[in-house]
């Protein structure tokens, strides 16, 4: 399950600039790295000190709106919480409502934004908003 490979095969489902198998594979083997994952969904973080930072969370298409996400993100903020996480950071498109749903209805709030910072399959550019979370 935790095959990059497979991980990848999620992730372009999901993205409009994917990640293959290498990238997955170097994200992965980075210290503090960890990987929550479900057959069709998975988060990948990792932890520096007391700060962490959630890479990605990608779920395919068929698995959407079922609380995949919402369940891979509250094992996450456990298991980083457990290891004395005291903030998390992440960055998402400004545009992906579901996203930023799910991410506010967690406590995340706005910390920060890069202008054009994703790469859309049509050439655009988008914003992605820095949001950070306090766990204690």
């Amino acid at each position: 399950m935790n095959d990059p490979a497979h991980l990848a095969a999620i992730h372009a489902s999901a993205f409009d600039t994917p990640w293959d198998a290498a990238a997955i594979r170097a994200l992965l083997d980075m210290p503090g790295a960890e990987l929550e994952h479900e057959a069709e969904g998975f988060l990948l973080w990792r932890r520096a000190a007391d700060e962490a930072e959630i890479v990605t969370l990608a779920v395919s298409p068929e698995a959407r709106r079922q609380g995949l996400g919402g369940r891979l993100l509250d094992r996450t903020l456990g298991r980083a919480r457990d290891q004395g996480v005291a903030r998390v950071f992440l960055e998402v498109a400004h545009d992906n409502d579901s996203a930023l749903a799910l991410y506010a209805s967690r406590g995340f709030e706005k910390a920060g934004r890069r202008p054009a910072y994703y790469a859309r399959a049509d050439g655009a550019r988008a914003d992605a908003l820095i949001l950070a979370l306090n766990l204690c």
